[in-house]
């Protein structure tokens, strides 16, 4: 992270709190930053810790202002708003046209044209980017599929068999069916004290 950022926000009457919040919050706040970058199959150590520190650099000047959400709820947020913010410079996607699925289908794109392969060291760089990775992504973005629409499934009865046989028997039928279970039971305790 960058220290003159941190400085700034440290409280020296609080040691190891950032912002106000404990460091093991932000610690918390860092694996989880951490890790969804690892979901993006981001695997350069440095890039990684770079990528990490200027999300929660965002995080932490952030925090002042919301005093009642947490450092991991921050840095998720955050982290979701400087990866939409790249997809759509990347994609030239106006904030106001921006698809409500641009981060699934964005994320969908960066496997779709290898980016942990060929261009991670572009990931969430500012541009100018080069023309062979813009056209990538354009054209994986254009693939990775269609706009979701919501579908309806109309309820249909459950069927409960055997159960529901039983639950519909009349209060005879349940007498009946009582009075036979215990005959039965009947004979059998017959037949073991006869038998031993």
């Amino acid at each position: 992270m960058d220290t003159a950022g941190v400085g700034i926000l440290e409280n020296p009457a609080r040691p190891g709190y950032i912002a106000g919040r404990p460091l093991e919050d932000w610690n918390a706040a860092y694996a989880k930053v951490e890790a969804y970058f690892q979901a993006l199959q981001v695997r350069n150590k440095l890039l990684l810790g770079q990528l990490v520190s200027q999300v929660l650099d965002r995080a932490i000047r952030r925090a002042a202002s919301e005093p009642e959400c947490g450092p991991m709820e921050i840095a998720a947020c955050e982290m979701d708003r400087v990866v939409s913010g790249w997809f759509a410079e990347v994609l030239q996607v106006a904030p106001e046209d921006a698809d409500p699925l641009l981060s699934t289908r964005g994320r969908m794109a960066l496997l779709l044209a290898d980016m942990p392969g060929r261009w991670q060291d572009q990931f969430l760089k500012p541009g100018p980017w080069p023309e062979e990775f813009v056209r990538a992504m354009r054209e994986s973005y254009l693939r990775a599929g269609p706009d979701f629409h919501l579908s309806e499934m109309d309820p249909r009865p459950i069927d409960l068999g055997a159960m529901e046989t039983l639950t519909s028997l009349g209060k005879v039928a349940w007498f009946r069916m009582l009075v036979t279970w215990l005959f039965f039971a009947g004979g059998l305790v017959t037949v073991f004290y006869l038998t031993r």
